[in-house]
């Protein structure tokens, strides 16, 4: 399965969110800056968080966004969901009911046994992201990062913001 890089991105900006301090923001042209992303298709991708709940905007010369819940509270699969939706990869089109090798209808009453194993594993990975949250992530990190982090961003100035 390979996910878009917008998908990368919100992972990396929840997380950069999530090492602010209580009720600090920041704007889609500090994260923009910050990783070096185009700022028009990242707000896209923010408000895709907002739209789920994950992440609370606000407007005006100090706004910004910021985590709409404890980092704890807020997995991964959430903020995969958010971007990429929660459809499954694979979809079983029937083919051994096709071509030369085609199987009789009858031979086909049980689901595939391809479906079923890429249904499995897509279930198996969905599980593995929803037990993990900004939280256990932000446990993991150097415990410098958070202020690394939070120094950084300070230093993108409005002066130097493009949106």
């Amino acid at each position: 399965m390979k996910l878009p890089s917008s998908t990368e991105w919100v992972l990396h900006c929840a997380t950069t969110l999530a090492q602010l301090e209580p009720g600090r923001t920041a704007s889609t042209a500090q994260l923009a800056e910050y990783f070096d992303l185009p700022a028009p298709y990242l707000a896209k991708q923010l408000k895709a968080l907002v739209r789920a709940g994950v992440l609370t905007a606000t407007t005006g010369p100090r706004g910004g966004f910021r985590l709409a819940r404890p980092a704890a509270e807020i997995t991964l699969l959430e903020i995969v969901e958010a971007v990429d939706g929660a459809s499954a990869p694979y979809e079983c089109r029937e083919i051994r009911q096709q071509g030369r090798g085609a199987l009789a209808p009858e031979n086909c009453r049980d689901t595939c046994i391809l479906a079923a194993k890429m249904a499995s594993a897509h279930e198996a990975w969905r599980e593995s992201l929803k037990a993990e949250s900004l939280g256990d992530i932000l446990a993991e990190l150097p415990e410098w990062a958070p202020a690394r982090t939070r120094r950084l961003l300070a230093g993108i100035t409005p002066a130097r913001r493009t949106s």
